[in-house]
């Protein structure tokens, strides 16, 4: 199966972190640490590899995109864990052609996890008011 069609729940799913965390309310704050460090940056990283790559620096743009790969991974966001392996190995490979749909493919799936994790923050929030 290609990452493009992976279910929703592979967006952006941290149940099984909060069920390995305890699932009580520390480990849903915790979850939420990890949540707001993992999409704090924004597509600031991506944007750092696309310029490490237009500028020919493709291990310094393979790094970046492992880093992200593992911060934004912690999230349960499979379909862009698997975007990003694909860029790194078309980069690691010297397929240039693919790189710009690949690349695109990996913002598309990044702005995806930065909005159904901002969505999940917001309704646990919403939460945490209500109590």
């Amino acid at each position: 199966m290609s990452y493009a069609s992976a279910p929703d729940e592979a967006v952006f799913c941290v149940d099984k972190l909060l069920e390995y965390m305890g699932r009580d309310e520390k480990a849903l704050d915790t979850v939420v640490k990890i949540v707001r460090d993992g999409i704090g940056p924004g597509v600031e990283p991506l944007n750092m590899a696309g310029e490490a790559i237009r500028d020919g620096k493709i291990m310094e743009a393979r790094r970046i995109l492992h880093n992200l790969r593992g911060s934004v991974g912690n999230l349960g966001a499979k379909r862009f864990v698997a975007a990003s392996l694909a860029l790194e190995l078309a980069l690691q490979e010297g397929r240039i052609v693919e790189i710009p749909l690949l690349f695109t493919a990996l913002e598309g799936e990044l702005k995806l996890v930065l909005d159904h994790a901002g969505a999940w923050l917001d309704q646990i929030s919403g939460r945490a008011e209500a109590r």
